[in-house]
């Protein structure tokens, strides 16, 4: 059973930094898509930053040059970066995991680049909360 747990949030005053980390058992696929999303009250979830089995990575415009996220294989362990921080970026920030390919009750599925879409994600993490004060 997949288990995805995040970890590093807090509270930074704004231009300070965290770095989250999300530490993934039980998750044995050899090409798949990881990422961070997050979600403020009252807004929809949207999607942070996004690796993939190759190390491609994407980001939000909002995020470019400030967060960066890498992947450790030997730990099984996805982190996020955080410089600069915002009191926008303040949300709750989670992780989450997909195959790439893969069978579901809808039937056989393919992506060759990582969406950023957070319906097309199964596996997600309970979330840790990032709050940036000005």
């Amino acid at each position: 059973q997949v288990q995805l747990v995040e970890s590093g949030g807090g509270s930074v005053q704004s231009g300070g930094s965290l770095r989250l980390s999300c530490a993934a058992s039980g998750y044995t696929y050899s090409s798949y898509c990881m990422g961070w999303f997050r979600q403020a009250p009252g807004k929809e979830r949207e999607g942070v930053a996004i690796i993939d089995s190759d190390g491609t990575t994407s980001y939000a415009d909002s995020v470019k040059g400030r967060f960066t996220i890498s992947q450790d294989n030997a730990k099984n362990t996805l982190y996020l970066q955080m410089n600069s921080l915002k009191p926008e970026d303040t949300a709750m920030y989670y992780c989450t995991a997909q195959p790439r390919w893969g069978e579901t009750s809808g039937g056989y599925y393919y992506t060759s680049s990582c969406p950023e879409i957070s319906g097309w994600y199964n596996y997600w993490g309970q979330g840790t909360q990032v709050t940036v004060s000005s």
